[in-house]
């Protein structure tokens, strides 16, 4: 098989795995329960959590090692900054969706599943450009380096499907139609082969921001999960175990793959 062939397919299938796991909205009932709902807000803010540790955070402080003992001080910085950014951005939808419905009630069920879908959104960002720019690397060293990129496609598609599931369900459980979840969930994925193609493209240069970005990302999901997912999923045990297997969920499938 062909080099292209193998970078369509690396490309195509991080993409296609978000859908396939937004599509399990289909096989919710319509009388899915609040309480199952909020459990898996529980397993999704496991998810995002623990997939801003393993695939973001941890990538962006080696990608430092050359500050030596100061490696963590830029992505500490990069994931703040992140957390700003979603902080201010939030803000800005928030004052939005308040001009366009005089309804508080609706506002406040339309504004927390755009924050997920945003969070999620960004999360996916480096995540394609990581792809990208082992493609590229690949195509350049050529030999067996091409198997290692799939493998990382791979890798970050198996993560993807929990991903897409974490957006379109929690989004059917706060009103949305199957359809509109589905989108959404989807949606939230488009964004890793354009990201994937603008890494192959300047994947001679794309290294060096990508510890930042890794960072930024992950301060968007933090701040997502913790001001607004697990408040809305409420306290008691289904929810802590549901975080609990959310994290060991993504935290097994980073590792392995």
């Amino acid at each position: 098989m062909s080099d292209t062939f193998f970078v369509i397919f690396g490309f195509s299938i991080v993409f296609i795995a978000t859908a396939l796991g937004a599509a399990l909205v289909f096989f919710v009932g319509d009388g899915y329960a609040e309480k199952k709902s909020r459990r898996f807000l529980g397993v999704a803010g496991g998810i995002m959590v623990s997939a801003s540790i393993f695939s973001l955070l941890e990538p962006s402080i080696e990608g430092f090692s050359r500050y030596g003992v100061w490696k963590f001080l830029p992505t500490a910085v990069c994931f703040l900054l992140g957390g700003s950014f979603f902080f201010v951005t939030d803000k800005l939808v928030h004052k939005m969706l308040k001009k366009r419905s005089s309804d508080g009630k609706t506002q406040s069920r339309s504004i927390k599943p755009e924050r997920m879908f945003t969070a999620m959104t960004i999360h996916n960002i480096p995540e394609g450009l990581a792809v990208g720019f082992a493609f590229g690397s690949a195509l350049m060293a050529g030999g067996e380096s091409m198997v290692g990129a799939l493998a990382l496609a791979i890798g970050i598609a198996v993560q993807n499907f929990p991903e897409g599931a974490a957006v379109s369900i929690p989004m059917r459980a706060k009103g949305k139609s199957k359809s509109a979840a589905f989108l959404l969930g989807t949606l939230s994925g488009i964004v890793e082969p354009i990201a994937a193609t603008f890494g192959l493209i300047f994947s001679t240069s794309i290294a060096v921001t990508l510890p930042f970005v890794m960072a930024f990302a992950a301060g968007t999901m933090i701040f997502v999960v913790v001001e607004d997912m697990l408040p809305s999923a409420e306290n008691g045990k289904g929810v802590t175990w549901g975080f609990m297997l959310g994290f060991a969920l993504m935290m097994a499938l980073d590792l392995a793959l």
